[in-house]
């Protein structure tokens, strides 16, 4: 029966696992918790092939607990619920060692199922996520549990796990594999930080290895082949979306031209060429704003030509948005303004706007009364005092002017006319 090779070479004790030195090391503090034999409940949290799968079943193999897997993929509450009735019985003499993958699929109801059973110490609870877990896994569940962060690996860690799968497929196949100069290499930087990944791409090359004998020549094209879109980690609907977005943003507004390129390849590598448009829209307003208002129409004629052109066209003018972007001049006024404002309105402080502001038609006829609206455009410089807000909000200030030389020209315009703001 055919076994993936991820699965045949995978470790069974902490010092044969690919990278994680920080909890793992000698002085780690997993390692010393595993060592100790006294073993909490722990969520690990990290992306897909750094080895969490892999430590929970070691951890698993050095308890005398009863070990029970499941995956929150394919489980469901029954599944829990059977685990449950075995406990207290001949089946679980020593509680449950419950591993449960995936932790971020099972609902608040199907997480709170498992809360009297880890507070009472009858199961120990080790959850796996690719997913934030101060945002998917339950608060009761969080605040009992310790959670470890796995990393991802570096081409450094990964080569000899490379190294080592090349051996075991010789061994296995009884064939030699003759590499050319930077493949084990290659892989190791392609895989993204994901062991598993660069598993796949050798038993992959391998099998499509060119014979020679007792040999099999294995390219250094074929394996830019296989591995020329691994190298980058993206999941449409996980933290590395957002996480890709995030960094855009706050690169253009940290002003970095260059991050903010990267991340855009990012997107755009990954297929996200309308997140990246949004994104690069939205800092127009939100970081560069008032500094330089013809930010807007500018950026919007980069984003309109992208979409007419298309990929891979479409990189250049978003290019050229990010880098006008990141080294425009920046101000959050209006973002602080309108936010300010809203929260205001969310608080309940409003009224009816000053009787000189209402619609005149609003009155019913023969129940018009004198508006007394004053209109700006018949006096000097189009303006005269006046009160526009509620009388609940009455001299409330929202928007404050910005250092910038924009908006400080706009602030002594009206400072020679309103006098000091």
């Amino acid at each position: 029966m055919y076994k993936p090779l991820a699965d045949e070479i995978r470790p069974h004790s902490l010092d044969d696992v690919v990278g994680q030195k920080h909890i793992l090391g000698e002085r780690g503090l997993l390692r010393r918790i595993v060592e100790s034999g006294s073993i909490p409940n722990m969520i690990f949290y990290g992306p897909s092939g750094t080895g969490k799968t892999t430590v929970a079943r070691i951890i698993a193999e050095k308890t005398n607990r009863t070990l029970r897997k499941l995956n929150a993929t394919t489980a469901g509450l029954a599944d829990i619920k059977e685990i449950i009735a075995e406990l207290d019985t001949l089946l679980t003499p020593g509680g449950v060692l419950l591993y449960l993958d995936e932790i971020q699929y099972f609902n608040k109801k199907q997480q709170q199922s498992l809360l009297e059973f880890i507070e009472d110490g009858r199961i120990t609870l080790i959850a796996s996520t690719t997913e934030n877990p101060y945002f998917c896994v339950f608060g009761a569940i969080l605040s009992r549990s310790t959670v470890f962060e796995f990393k991802p690996v570096t081409p450094k860690e990964a080569e000899p796990a490379v190294m080592r799968a090349f051996s075991i497929l010789a061994e296995r196949e009884g064939k030699t594999p003759e590499l050319e100069p930077g493949v084990v290499q290659r892989i190791s930087q392609s895989c993204g930080g994901d062991v598993r990944k660069a598993l796949n791409a050798v038993e992959l090359l391998f099998s499509a290895g060119t014979p020679d004998g007792g040999k099999v020549l294995i390219s250094l094209d074929d394996a830019k082949t296989v591995t020329q879109r691994s190298a980058m980690r993206y999941d449409r609907d996980g933290d590395e979306h957002y996480d890709a977005l995030s960094a855009l943003m706050k690169s253009l507004r940290g002003s970095d031209a260059d991050a903010a390129l990267h991340y855009l390849a990012r997107l755009l590598e990954a297929g996200d060429f309308v997140g990246a448009c949004r994104r690069i829209l939205c800092s127009a307003s939100e970081d560069i704003g008032l500094a330089y208002p013809q930010a807007v129409p500018i950026v919007k004629a980069c984003v309109d030509s992208a979409l007419q052109l298309g990929l891979p066209e479409a990189r250049l003018p978003l290019a050229e948005a990010v880098i006008f972007l990141a080294t425009a001049p920046k101000s959050n006024s209006g973002v602080m303004a309108i936010d300010a404002a809203i929260a205001d309105v969310r608080a309940g402080k409003s009224g009816p706007p000053p009787r000189e502001l209402q619609n005149v038609h609003a009155d019913g006829t023969g129940f018009e009364r004198d508006q007394g609206y004053l209109y700006p455009h018949n006096f000097p410089n189009h303006w005269v005092p006046q009160q526009y807000l509620p009388d609940l909000l009455k001299g409330t200030v929202y928007y404050h002017y910005g250092d910038n030389k924009t908006e400080q020209a706009a602030k002594s315009y009206w400072e020679k006319i309103k006098g000091p703001q």
